[in-house]
């Protein structure tokens, strides 16, 4: 048993850190995407229209799995959730674009996520990263943040405030999706999270639908698509489950490569110009990736509550 559970141990390692890096790929494609819904769409629209058409899709897939509903104690949770990833981050974020900022200058503010998702998660998940780990996110922060002042020629604008809102949100809510996807299915998480939300996001959407009519060019329709289908919903089916194998704060970590992926994305589909300093960046990032995952997170043993018969284990 023991040489079975050594065998077992690297591999759900090596597949939390997969799919947490799917994830990434999948977010690091969010902000361009919300560039194109704004050719059209209102800013609310997007940052709220998203959270209520997914949660459809979340509705049916909890359907069609014949999903157990969560219970009480896990509630307030997935409020959490709600608030942080489902309307803190994406309003905000979207009205940091419309405001002005471009798509790269908002992923490389953004790129501070991790340090703000390790931060919840000592607060509320009970992990404890070693002196190494700090260092090694605190030095990405630090280069992220150069990189970003000097991009913006020393000044912070109102969009620079709203996007940093959007990573206080966004920690807050992968830590308490983290802390949750130790005990439920990943995909869970989040379905019954916009499923608890959807009394708010239906309605609001339907009085926007009729306040703000939309202009469905081809890039409207082909960003909110993308927002909603992938941003919204099914990236967070890999990053819980990745979360919910390593730990919260690590697997945030992975998230240090999220504004570089962000800046080519950005040449690539929107034209914007990458200066020098992006590599310099990207190699400051890579490095910093690279440094946190060698670095040991302790994390405190599940509580009795979690290991009770009947409880869901983390699942992909």
């Amino acid at each position: 048993m023991r040489n079975n559970d050594s065998a077992t141990a690297p591999r759900s390692i090596a597949l939390g850190g997969g799919l947490a890096g799917l994830g990434v790929l999948v977010f690091s494609f969010s902000l361009p995407a919300t560039v194109l819904a704004l050719d059209g769409l209102d800013p609310y629209l997007i940052g709220i229209g998203r959270a209520a058409v997914a949660a459809l899709l979340a509705a049916a897939a909890l359907a069609a799995a014949v999903a157990r509903p969560p219970s009480r104690r896990d509630v307030p949770g997935l409020l959490a959730v709600g608030l942080g990833v489902i309307f803190g981050f994406p309003v905000l974020s979207t009205l940091a674009l419309d405001a002005g900022a471009s798509a790269a200058h908002g992923g490389v503010v953004i790129g501070l996520l991790p340090a703000a998702t390790a931060v919840f998660a000592a607060l509320r998940v009970s992990e404890r990263p070693s002196p190494s780990f700090w260092l090694g996110s605190a030095t990405g922060a630090l280069a992220i943040t150069a990189f970003t002042v000097a991009e913006g020629g020393g000044t912070v604008a109102a969009a620079d405030l709203l996007l940093v809102g959007a990573l206080i949100a966004g920690g807050y809510g992968y830590a308490e999706g983290g802390r949750l996807a130790r005990h439920m299915p990943g995909w869970q998480v989040i379905s019954w999270a916009l499923v608890l939300m959807a009394p708010i996001t239906v309605p609001v959407t339907i009085a926007l639908l009729a306040a703000t009519p939309p202009v469905w060019t081809a890039e409207a329709a082909i960003g909110f698509g993308y927002v909603t289908a992938f941003s919204m919903y099914l990236g967070f089916f890999a990053w819980y489950a990745g979360m919910g194998r390593l730990g919260v704060a690590k697997a945030g970590q992975f998230q240090l490569a999220q504004p570089i992926l962000t800046l080519v994305w950005s040449a690539l589909l929107l034209g914007e110009h990458l200066t020098p300093a992006t590599w310099v960046a990207a190699i400051a990032v890579v490095a910093c990736v690279a440094w946190t995952q060698r670095a040991r997170v302790r994390t405190a043993p599940p509580s009795a509550a979690l290991r009770r018969p009947g409880v869901h284990q983390p699942t992909a």
